[in-house]
């Protein structure tokens, strides 16, 4: 008598990792930075600052505070500064988020290709790269990379492509609302785990997490599933 063949391992077709503030702990250390240099020129930041820092390019921070600041040395001086800034911070402390070294490990065992898909500068993804691990990826993005960045959907649709994949087959992992909207934009179905109380976008397609921890397999899989059900990506609201 043969016994009955095991049931297929239900796998996402690829993961599309953000990086700070998703993989690994840098999003407080950008805020620091921008804190920093715009306290030097007389601005503090606060609660109105958040949208326009956390989740967003060094060159959109640096326009934003050349709009605000009384004094401005100007938007190309600032982003200069405020790369040198971070940089210095993420050199000294680069710390995974809970839950994402073993997510990776995990992705690694079950063969599921992952990209990285950044926001900050080629320099920065290539720091904590050194300390990460470039060879949990098989694509790495970083701002260079692409024409437009988050929250345009052209980093996701960029990640996808090199991965021979159509964006709706690929879950995206953020931690901010620009991240967010830029997946979500691509087509991919969406995974946030928020790294600060900024409010997130809601909706189909966008499943929010506590934390890294509580993510597997079959849940990244199942969002993916769900999105062709929904007409657009995954499934509304957190998961219970």
């Amino acid at each position: 008598m043969t016994s009955a063949p095991a049931p297929q391992a239900v796998l996402p077709h690829a993961v599309l990792f953000d990086m700070d503030g998703t993989l690994v702990d840098t999003e407080h250390l950008w805020w620091a930075a921008t804190a920093e240099i715009a306290a030097e020129l007389g601005h503090q930041l606060g609660e109105s600052d958040q949208p326009e820092v956390l989740g967003h390019a060094v060159e959109h921070t640096a326009a934003h505070l050349d709009r605000v600041l009384a004094h401005s040395p100007g938007a190309a001086v600032l982003a200069e500064r405020l790369n040198e800034a971070f940089t210095s911070r993420v050199a000294a402390q680069v710390v995974p988020r809970p839950g994402a070294l073993a997510l990776l490990g995990r992705l690694r065992e079950a063969a599921v290709p992952t990209a990285l898909v950044s926001a900050s500068p080629r320099q920065v993804v290539d720091l904590v790269l050194r300390h990460l691990g470039a060879d949990w990826f098989a694509v790495t993005l970083a701002a260079e990379d692409t024409p437009r960045t988050k929250p345009d959907p052209a980093p996701y649709l960029a990640a996808a492509a090199h991965l021979g994949l159509d964006p709706a087959d690929c879950v995206a992992v953020e931690d901010t609302p620009t991240g967010v909207t830029s997946a979500h934009a691509a087509g991919c179905a969406v995974l946030a785990v928020p790294s600060s109380a900024v409010a997130m976008p809601v909706g189909p397609g966008i499943t929010l997490l506590g934390s890294l921890t509580e993510a597997d397999l079959p849940l990244l899989a199942g969002l993916t599933s769900a999105a062709k059900l929904s007409g657009q990506t995954g499934q509304t609201g957190p998961r219970e």
